[in-house]
């Protein structure tokens, strides 16, 4: 054990430079495969010799030589151990552990897998969360631990939690499946704070995001497309053009179940779709969507109302209920006020014989929140203006780009190629 108390004692003294970690950083590669990785039993006592914060790049190999083998994670499974490595991800040096980044990602899905394995999820939520941002060269940027953070929160049914990553504008992606899994876990966050407009979005982008081939990921996160898309609107979009070939020929088909769902929800009747579901319930319920599938339900009944309010300008509860298969005029209120707090529709309710007056949108634009709101709007529709044209100027210089569109058109290189490119780069 010589040889790890050298290197312990190489840590405690080259933590400081970048020149320093450097030499440190060789040092610590090649002790790798001797030292540490002989001796992984006996590591966890050195690391009390070391500062989680100060002497962080040495602290992750020892700890990342410690956690990869399975007989240690067997003998120290949770208790000190899972508080040594949730302190770690905490306290450690931005900087320095950058340098090992997939040490670091080994460290915190070990983690993730003991908090799951003791069911436990919601101790590994703020050591992820710390973990995401020091890993990140930005908050624009998505890595594969944004993934692993939104599974835990989901988990603990922390949806709030999640937020803390999923309000982030992303722009930077390095893989494909990081992205898909972002989507599809923070759609999921959405639904359970019941922000479907969210929810949406994500959804929305993982169902139309460039492939070449459908995946897994994206077939379950169409389907929840699908009842979101019910929920919120009342009805499923068509793909956009920009969406993949493979997205538009295929995804229907594998989801033909919530495709008929759609087209039974346009009929509008509630009986009829109450029939449906319980036809095919072990179906959604095998998708684990049942939940989901009735608040579609439940929204046929807002639907309705609100088809009401295009043809009425009064109507009586008793008439309402009838008309949205309601049991009674009771419940017909209750979904009434609930719209009108919700601000799906403007009306009154006269409760001596029990009318319902349709109005007309009251908000004229004019007071000084709806104008701070709409400023506030453009500002960040200029900010993300600014990002995409600088974005495109970037993808316009690079190498590999050009070099495909050269290829796609059949010939080489001439001044037009760089008529794209803006001046300022030559």
């Amino acid at each position: 054990m010589e040889s790890v108390e050298t290197l312990v004692a190489h840590i405690q003294a080259l933590s400081g430079s970048p020149e320093d970690l450097a030499q440190l950083h060789g040092q610590l590669k090649q002790a790798e495969g001797d030292a540490l990785r002989a001796h992984s039993a006996g590591l966890l006592p050195f690391l009390s010799q070391l500062h989680p914060g100060a002497h962080s790049l040495g602290y992750l190999y020892l700890l990342d030589a410690f956690l990869s083998a399975p007989a240690n994670l067997r003998a120290h499974a949770g208790g000190d151990l899972l508080a040594t490595v949730a302190d770690f991800l905490i306290s450690c040096s931005a900087d320095q552990i950058r340098v090992a980044p997939d040490k670091f990602l080994n460290v915190c899905k070990v983690l993730k897998t003991e908090v799951m394995q003791l069911n436990a999820p919601i101790r590994g939520i703020a050591p992820l969360r710390a973990a995401v941002r020091k890993i990140q060269p930005s908050s624009e940027q998505l890595t594969s631990l944004h993934a692993e953070y939104l599974t835990l929160c989901l988990l603990a049914k922390q949806y709030k939690a999640g937020l803390s990553v999923l309000e982030d504008d992303i722009f930077e992606v390095d893989q494909p499946k990081d992205f898909f899994l972002y989507c599809y876990y923070g759609g999921m966050i959405y639904i359970g704070l019941k922000k479907f407009h969210k929810a949406l979005e994500l959804l929305h982008n993982a169902v139309t995001a460039p492939m070449s081939s459908l995946n897994a990921i994206t077939i379950e996160a169409y389907k929840k497309y699908v009842l979101v898309s019910l929920i919120q609107n009342g009805q499923v979009p068509s793909f956009p053009k920009y969406a993949s070939s493979t997205a538009q020929r295929n995804l229907k088909n594998h989801a033909q179940v919530y495709v008929d769902l759609s087209t039974c929800y346009g009929n509008g009747s509630y009986s009829e779709l109450e029939a449906f579901i319980q036809s095919n319930t072990e179906k959604f319920q095998t998708d684990n969507n049942l939940g989901l599938v009735k608040q579609v339900l439940t929204s046929m009944y807002k639907r309705n109302i609100q088809r009401l309010t295009q043809t009425y300008l009064t109507l009586s509860l008793e008439d309402i209920a009838s008309s949205v298969q309601l049991n009674t005029p009771k419940e017909a209120e209750m979904h009434v006020l609930r719209m009108i707090e919700d601000g799906e529709i403007h009306a009154t309710i006269n409760q001596k014989d029990g009318m319902v007056s349709f109005h007309e949108d009251p908000e004229q634009y004019k007071s000084s929140e709806m104008v701070e709101h709409i400023d506030s709007s453009i500002q960040r529709l200029m900010a993300l203006s600014k990002k995409l044209t600088s974005i495109d100027e970037n993808i316009s210089c690079d190498h590999a780009f050009l070099m495909k569109s050269g290829r796609e058109r059949g010939r080489g290189f001439d001044y037009d190629d760089f008529d794209s490119v803006p001046h300022k780069y030559f």
